[in-house]
């Protein structure tokens, strides 16, 4: 196998060696589209899988809209049209036919033009809100907990595997409420869900935020984020909730009868995250061996290696490996063992490094000897030996480990990345060089935010929720300032 790109040397392409080498996905040759391979769509199944359950356990019941929608629903609310109008791709016919000159060519057939065009969907509001219109009669319909795993394309100029590709798959929620209150405490409320799983689960240190008001969702009021901090010091959205206000209820006349009787219309949200979860794994956790997963997360959290010279050998190893496996597995640890005879021992460290497989165990005459197996810790690459009456009890230790310490070094990073700035020359100079989340004062205005990201290419992430009021000079321009905001370059 060629070695990884190193890190500092090329950090994009040692991103993209990783996601090709570890088999995660490939180029499909159709430009921003790419092709998931079965251990990245693993990967997408274990978020799909335990974030689901965490959306259940809150009330939220998976629907799903189709992929295709009218143009003319785009048009009804005029905010979100504006945003999503130059990455849509339309469907405006439904036949091809054989070119009367060429017939081994296909071609559009001009009578099979749609009396509507229909855009594929890049998001699915306008649908779920001329839907609700039809379905909300009174506050006794209230509240809708929609959410849909599904796939969105949104025609991107600059793609990236994961990161930024044109099609992608992702979750998404769609409520409705009779109050503001309430539609308000559910963006916090999947918010908070986003953050917790982000970092129990992925590992990942996220800092909650509100989008300032030129970068929120269109025809959303306010829009929640979390971003995490990656290796490099740039910073990566993880995820999005949106409180919606009533401005997709006005946009699609969408009205209920409150207990007073009277006509109201109804309140909204919406929320997502994509596949951009894995390359943020992928970016935050790897080093120049491939990548690291954390347990929670991984696939295959184990993977059992046998070393041996000979059939007789092999054998004995697979009988108590078999012991071992069904050991492990009754604690709902997932386990591979490789005995596969064409590979040597040496080829599969390497590949199980490059997959980040967790823990790797190995086993031959040696360790059966003395009734132990070695352990090699991905994230540390510490060897431990364990004797077999006590893997049962110290495997679940060893992986609870692994997943603390993978998480707390990326939280180390992002403190000592997380820093204040209130000179415009020391700002530029720890843009260049370090990078980061930069805590500094902007004057509020559009202009000051074209100038600094022309100059340093850092542009404001969020608005930090749980943050002071503090009184100050905008980083730039020296204007008044009531409150830091975080400026970085990013993903």
């Amino acid at each position: 196998m060629d070695k990884l790109t190193q890190k500092r040397k090329d950090y994009s392409k040692w991103y993209n060696d990783i996601i090709i080498k570890s088999g995660l996905a490939d180029y499909s040759g159709i430009r921003g589209f790419m092709i998931i391979k079965p251990y990245g769509f693993s990967i997408w199944e274990m978020i799909k899988k335990k974030l689901d359950k965490m959306l259940k356990v809150t009330g939220h019941k998976n629907v799903y809209f189709p992929l295709l929608i009218p143009k003319f629903f785009f048009e009804k609310e005029k905010q979100h049209i504006q945003n999503f109008s130059k990455g849509c791709a339309i469907v405006t016919h439904y036949k091809l036919k054989n070119d009367n000159k060429n017939k081994e060519e296909l071609v559009i057939d001009t009578k099979s033009k749609l009396k509507e065009e229909l855009v594929i969907r890049p998001t699915s509001e306008s649908i779920v809100w001329e839907t609700y219109r039809r379905w909300i009669h009174s506050y006794r319909d209230l509240p809708i907990l929609f959410n849909q795993w599904g796939n969105a394309i949104r025609w991107e100029m600059r793609t990236r595997l994961f990161l930024r590709t044109s099609e992608f798959l992702w979750q998404e929620g769609h409520t409705a409420h009779s109050n503001k209150k309430e539609a308000i405490e559910e963006s916090k409320k999947i918010l908070n869900l986003y953050t917790h799983f982000s970092e129990k689960y992925m590992a990942i240190p996220v800092v909650q935020g509100i989008k300032p008001y030129m970068d929120k969702f269109s025809g959303s009021e306010i829009t929640y984020c979390l971003e995490a901090l990656m290796q490099d010091g740039k910073s990566l959205q993880i995820g999005t909730s949106h409180f919606l206000g009533q401005n997709f209820s006005k946009a699609f006349d969408v009205k209920f009868t409150n207990k007073n009787g009277i006509k109201e219309y109804v309140w909204g949200t919406s929320w997502g995250v994509s596949t951009r979860l894995i390359g943020g794994l992928v970016m935050l956790h790897s080093d120049n061996n491939g990548l690291i997963l954390p347990p929670k997360i991984a696939p295959i959290q184990i993977v059992i290696i046998p070393i041996f010279k000979n059939k007789n050998e092999l054998n004995k190893i697979n009988e108590i490996v078999e012991k071992i496996k069904k050991n492990i597995e009754i604690k709902g640890i997932s386990v591979k063992y490789d005995n596969r005879e064409f590979f040597t021992p040496g080829w599969k460290f390497n590949e199980y490094e490059m997959k980040g497989i967790p823990i790797r165990i190995h086993i031959g005459k040696n360790e059966i000897k003395k009734e132990q197996i070695e352990i090699v810790r991905r994230d540390t690459y510490e060897k431990i030996y364990i004797s077999f009456n006590k893997i049962s009890l110290m495997i679940p230790k060893i992986l609870e480990k692994i997943q603390n310490n993978i998480y707390q070094r990326a939280l180390n990073r992002k403190k000592k990345l997380s820093i204040n700035s209130d000179n415009y020359e020391d700002f530029k100079e720890k843009i260049k060089n370090t990078g980061g989340f930069i805590f500094s004062h902007w004057d509020g205005t559009i202009n000051t935010v074209k100038k600094i990201q022309k100059e340093t290419e850092a542009t404001i992430r969020f608005i930090p929720i749980k943050y002071t009021k503090e009184i100050g000079k905008c980083i730039y321009s020296g204007k008044p300032s009531i409150q830091r905001v975080v400026f970085s370059k990013s993903y």
